[in-house]
Order: C-alpha cells, then sequence, then structure tokens
C-alpha cells in the first residue's frame, strides 16, 4: 500500500476549501431567500442561481481546492478534465433538484424528506465522480465503513441545507447556517477521504491527465466570475427595491387628494363654514 498524503500544502488548502464553501453556501442562502419572496419562473431563476452557489461553489469548489492538496509521493496524480466536469454538472444539477423540490409550491415536510436524500446522494456522487477523475500508477481501493459515513454525513447535510434554504432570514442567522453548512461539506469531504487506499501497480507507464496545478488556475479564475455574478445579482436586487420604495414614497406624498372624499374642514364640518 502507497502512502497517501490529504494536506500536501499543510493548511493552505483546508483552509481556502471551507472559505470557499462558505462564500457558497452564504450566497446560496441569500439567492434562496430571495426566491421565497417571488413566484412562478422567477422563483425558479433564483432557486437555479442558489444551486450554482451551493453546489458549484459551497461544494465542488470545495472539493476540488481540498483535492489539489491530495498526492501520492510514489507516483504522479493526474485528473481526467472531462470526468472533472462531469463532476460539477452532477453537483450543480442535484442540489437544483433538491432546491425545486422543497422551495416551489407549499412547503411540506414530505418534501424535504425526499429532496435532501437526493441532494446528498448528489453531492456524494460528485465527490465520487470527482475521486474517478484521478489518474495514477496504482489502483484506488475504498474503506466501505468510512464510504457508508461519508453518504450518511452528506445526506444529513443535505437536508439541513435545504431546511435552511427554506426558513434561514436575518443577516446573522444566514451568516451562521453557511457556517455551519462548511463546517458539514467539509467533514463529508475528509471523511471520505480518509477511505482511500492505493496500491501501486507494478508496471511503469505513462500517466493521462492534467496536473491538478494546471487546473487551479482556470479553477480559481472561474470561482471569482461566479462568486462575483452571484454576489452582484443579489445585490442588484437589493438595490432596485431600494431605488423602487425611493420612487414610491415622494409620488405617494406629493399625490393630488382625492376627489372622491372632500379635505377642507369647512366640507367636513359645514357648521364652521357658517358667519357669525
Amino acid at each position: 500500500m502507497a502512502e497517501v498524503h490529504h494536506f500536501a500544502f499543510g493548511w493552505i488548502n483546508p483552509v481556502l476549501a471551507y472559505v470557499l464553501s462558505f462564500l457558497g453556501s452564504l450566497l446560496g442562502l441569500v439567492l434562496a431567500a430571495r426566491a421565497r419572496d417571488v413566484s412562478g419562473k422567477h422563483r425558479v431563476r433564483w432557486l437555479a442561481l442558489a444551486a450554482v452557489a451551493i453546489g458549484g461553489t459551497g461544494i465542488w469548489l470545495m472539493h476540488f481546492m481540498a483535492m489539489v492538496g491530495f498526492d501520492v509521493p510514489s507516483t504522479a496524480v493526474r485528473y481526467d478534465t472531462l470526468m472533472t466536469l462531469v463532476s460539477v454538472v452532477i453537483a450543480v444539477v442535484i442540489v437544483g433538484l433538491g432546491l425545486l423540490i422543497v422551495g416551489t409550491g407549499q412547503p411540506r415536510l414530505w418534501k424535504l424528506l425526499v429532496g435532501g436524500p437526493i441532494a446528498g446522494v448528489g453531492v456524494a456522487a460528485m465527490h465520487y465522480g470527482g475521486m474517478a477523475a484521478i489518474r495514477m500508477g496504482g489502483v484506488m481501493s475504498f474503506d466501505r465503513t468510512r464510504v457508508v459515513l461519508s453518504i450518511v454525513i452528506a445526506i444529513v447535510a443535505a437536508t439541513v441545507a435545504l431546511w435552511f434554504a427554506l426558513v434561514i432570514r436575518g443577516a446573522s442567522a444566514t451568516v451562521g447556517a453557511a457556517l455551519l453548512m462548511a463546517v458539514a461539506v467539509c467533514s463529508m469531504h475528509y471523511t471520505g477521504m480518509s477511505a482511500i487506499r492505493v496500491r501501486l501497480a507494478p508496471e511503469g507507464g505513462t500517466i493521462e491527465g492534467v496536473s491538478p496545478l494546471v487546473l487551479l488556475m482556470p479553477i480559481s479564475i472561474m470561482a471569482c466570475v461566479v462568486i462575483t455574478a452571484l454576489a452582484y445579482a443579489t445585490v442588484g436586487l437589493s438595490v432596485q427595491r431600494e431605488n423602487r420604495r425611493g420612487v414610491e414614497v415622494p409620488d405617494a406624498i406629493a399625490a393630488p387628494p382625492s376627489t372622491d372624499r372632500p379635505q377642507t374642514a369647512a366640507m367636513l364640518h359645514p357648521r364652521l363654514s357658517r358667519q357669525p
């Protein structure tokens, strides 16, 4: 069995991974809160953006940032680009499905109990799909007990995340929920990673794929673009609402009195109009 490192760069990867998970979860909860204030296609749009934030940033980008710290000193570690892209699609689509189940129509407990496990299994599928993208001079195996534990953590974390998306309001509660979601996502990831065992292959050969450090730059750029776009969408909506309120209030003050109701004191009280 080969030696496996999960923190090849020390504390940098897990800290950055947690920060990305927190930011993605925070944006996702804010966007989900926006979805609760609208209906129809507008709600679906906000839920889709929340899926990109939670699934794409809070889960998948966290996963890949943590994977940069994965190393097997006895062999080179490479990644299949197509499988890596498939894993991010899985994360966004399955989380989006869970959000649509619980976020459309009337809130129901059964929706949470259905959507949570679906999203959790999707998170686990993303994780192990991302692991399937690894190419190295050896064969990976997994400890079944830890795999099952990681899936359970994923289901619980996804269910709690969807519940937060349904009920959380207020800045402090949203930040606290995002912090807890990031802890759960990171716990699931490193629990699954601890299940890995690597047996080196006796024969040598060229290992196909891309180095994780090569993928790090485009993925970092994508993370910045996605986070900025989602944050702009969130802040932009708030600014538009404030502008509308600012226009509505002066208009209401400047509006002429209704002609249906007499406004003068003399008309309201005929006695006041009589001369002594």
